[in-house]
């Protein structure tokens, strides 16, 4: 709202208005009140107040302070005509001039000649007249607005009544700005924050593919919104053994994040004392089901792949099943014992697999086979059978045909692969 297009009021010259029409007075603040309610950007608010407020009552000064209550202070945000004071400008409530007397009492003052006045704060030379009014927001100080005029008693009780009205609606319009940018600020924050979480995760998967002679092997993670729950892990050994985990915690958004890091960290370090795949889930599992929050669980795969044995070694916490395809035969590969981590104590079984030449086998999250499109049909266990059977299938062409399969519904959840050739 530019001083230029705003409402405006009589100016106040050598004559003064007379403000009889009480009605049109009251359709005057009703128009002007609508239109700076319209404005949430607290500084052009503010700004176009104390312009719009100055040139309309001829005031030779026009400022407005906010309420810091953390340091007890007023501090001023618009100035208009000002030439001692600027803005960051600081009274203490209570204590410094008209400003800080009406924000003690909540109440308007005013001074018809302030050189009569104890309170009033030398500022301009030519101003003769002065008025503080509190502005007001559900019964909570959000500022002072003040006004002088170069006249003596330059507001008649009819324009201190407007000027009561009008700031009552400045009030209100200023404590919505300041509410909107506060949460324009969290909200900003939260972006910033979800950012820097997404940088750190992504950073904990695998920069590249490993080298293993006689397998070539991939891996994929897209989240579905700025963080997720999945991962997925390839972990060397000394001795040339291989570890690929897959895992999915429940939930999403942050807490899923750093229960992800967590489990991810400890695992590693389970991994590590060369234990068994049933081993190393058995005692994450204990550490789980003591350590995270009643109704968290992580469901997860881990296999050790031995190159040498051309073996494949895993055990599942209630995971999806793996998937192998050897020539045209495809099975979704079983474990008897597995319950997923963080919900009970419990074992797990293990099963060996051997991969000949041409094998394949794929790990997964629900957010592959679970996607939907906009039918709200899902993508299935049964099309990603179809597709790992085709002799070009990777991870990547995994994630594009689900993709393809939604056809623009979006991934709604993260969708993870892990994609293994002998």
């Amino acid at each position: 709202m530019a001083a230029s297009s705003g409402t405006t009021f009589p100016a106040i010259g050598d004559a003064r208005p007379v403000y009889s029409d009480q009605v049109e007075h009251l359709l005057k603040v009703q128009k002007w009140s609508q239109k700076i309610s319209s404005i949430l950007d607290l500084d052009q608010l503010i700004d176009q107040i104390v312009n719009n407020m100055a040139c309309a009552f001829g005031c030779l000064e026009a400022n407005i302070y906010l309420h810091d209550a953390e340091h007890g202070e007023l501090e001023m945000a618009a100035v208009h005509g000002c030439t001692q004071h600027s803005k960051g400008s600081r009274l203490k409530v209570g204590k410094d001039g008209m400003v800080g007397f009406v924000a003690a009492t909540g109440k308007m003052r005013y001074a018809p000649d302030v050189r009569l006045d104890p309170y009033y704060i030398a500022c301009e030379a030519e101003t003769r007249s002065e008025v503080a009014i509190p502005l007001l927001a559900n019964g909570k100080l959000v500022g002072v607005f003040t006004a002088s005029h170069h006249e003596l008693d330059a507001f008649p009780d009819d324009q201190l009544r407007l000027l009561q009205a009008m700031c009552n609606h400045i009030a209100v319009a200023i404590n919505n700005a300041r509410r909107f940018q506060y949460e324009r600020q969290e909200r900003e924050r939260m972006a910033r924050e979800a950012r820097e979480a997404r940088s750190i995760q992504q950073a904990l998967l695998p920069k590249s593919s490993p080298y293993i002679p006689g397998f070539a092997i991939s891996g994929l993670s897209v989240p579905a919104g700025d963080v997720g729950g999945d991962w997925y892990d390839f972990i060397p050994f000394e001795d040339g053994r291989w570890g690929l985990v897959l895992a999915d915690v429940s939930g999403k958004g942050m807490a899923a994040a750093l229960l992800m890091s967590a489990t991810r960290a400890t695992l590693r370090s389970l991994a590590q004392a060369n234990c068994s795949p049933a081993e190393v889930l058995r005692k994450l599992n204990d550490l789980l089901v003591n350590d995270i929050p009643s109704g968290r669980f992580v469901t997860l795969v881990y296999a050790v792949l031995n190159p040498v044995t051309r073996s494949l070694t895993f055990a599942n916490a209630g995971h999806l099943r793996p998937l192998m395809v050897d020539g045209q035969n495809a099975r979704f590969l079983d474990s008897e014992r597995g319950t997923p981590l963080g919900l009970i104590s419990g074992d797990f079984s293990e099963c060996t697999v051997t991969l000949p030449q041409g094998a394949r086998v794929v790990m997964y999250s629900d957010g592959i086979t679970e996607a939907a499109g906009p039918d709200e049909n899902e993508y299935g266990p049964e099309r990603l059978r179809d597709h790992v059977l085709e002799a070009e299938v990777t991870a990547d062409s995994i994630l594009a045909d689900v993709r393809s399969f939604v056809n623009g519904a979006g991934l709604r959840d993260d969708a993870t692969v892990i994609f293994l050739r002998a």
